[in-house]
């Protein structure tokens, strides 16, 4: 009843919220998109998602076609696999920032490494900034990491909001520098953050720093200050900020896949499946603390 090609580009759309993002990473029109939602739309009977001229959301129908879609694109993707009897090998050095740890990016690397058993999956959790340089060194395959919205480079999993983040009884006073619990430089989050709050005249000061994204988590439950981070991704036991606090927006995050230098086929090949893998998953990782 559902094509596999509408249902993947439906979920392009509802990772992206964006026609022209979903345009950009199919590599085909926006028109192209657009006809392809209203078909699956008129399959389903039900309008998908919610339109106008600033916004794209999914309506209540839509977010149940999302685990309709994925089933049914997932089991596509085996078949293919056991009847082509593909099989990719050698070494796979893959870098994601500390963020996704805690999203559902271990079940997508769980479920590569048990379609693709000869394939050695190298992975390091690093700060977004630090891994993009040892990306352009060579030293990784792929990497999964934050960007600054408008930036050319790197293929769009999700765009999301940053967000200010803290914990339930946290009280700010507006007459002191706020409390601020974050990465270390470079971090994208950090940077973001002071720039945003240098531009308004807002006082500051670091509270707690770490490299630990659990160690920022933990000094944000204790009410050490407040933290940066991105709206799908909020942890348990935090918070966003509420308006009423006063604080200025930080505006959006792009969170991408790069790739490394080409080194051989094998690892190559074994580095664009697990591109496709994050991808095809990635409204299960936005959202999904």
């Amino acid at each position: 009843m559902f094509d596999p090609g509408q249902l993947r580009t439906f979920l392009t759309v509802a990772q992206t919220l964006s026609f022209t993002q979903a345009a950009h990473r199919l590599g085909v029109r926006q028109s192209t998109v657009s006809q392809q939602v209203r078909r699956l739309e008129e399959a389903a009977g039900r309008p998908l998602f919610s339109r106008d001229t600033h916004s794209v959301r999914l309506t209540e129908d839509g977010e149940a076609m999302l685990g309709f879609a994925r089933t049914i694109l997932e089991a596509n993707e085996r078949a293919a696999h056991w009847f082509t009897g593909t099989r990719l090998r050698g070494r796979l050095r893959f870098g994601a920032s500390e963020d996704f740890v805690l999203t559902r990016l271990p079940e997508v690397l769980e479920d590569f490494r048990r379609e693709n058993p000869e394939v050695d999956l190298e992975l390091t959790v690093d700060l977004s900034d630090p891994l993009q340089e040892q990306l352009a060194a060579g030293r990784f395959d792929l990497v999964l990491v934050k960007r600054h919205p408008g930036r050319p480079h790197g293929r769009l999993v999700w765009r999301d909001r940053l967000v200010w983040i803290g914990a339930e009884r946290l009280r700010l006073d507006a007459h002191r520098p706020l409390p601020l619990v974050v990465f270390p430089p470079p971090a994208v989050t950090r940077a973001r953050a002071l720039e945003v709050l240098e531009r308004h005249g807002r006082d500051w000061r670091v509270a707690c720093t770490s490299h630990s994204l659990s160690g920022l988590v933990a000094a944000a439950r204790a009410g050490l200050g407040v933290m940066p981070h991105t709206h799908g991704m909020i942890p348990p036991g935090l918070r966003r900020v509420p308006a009423r606090a006063g604080l200025p927006e930080l505006g959006a995050i792009d969170v991408v896949l790069l790739h490394g230098p080409a080194r051989d086929g094998a690892g190559h090949g074994s580095a664009e499946a697990l591109a496709q893998a994050i991808l095809a998953a990635g409204d299960r990782l936005h959202g999904a603390a």
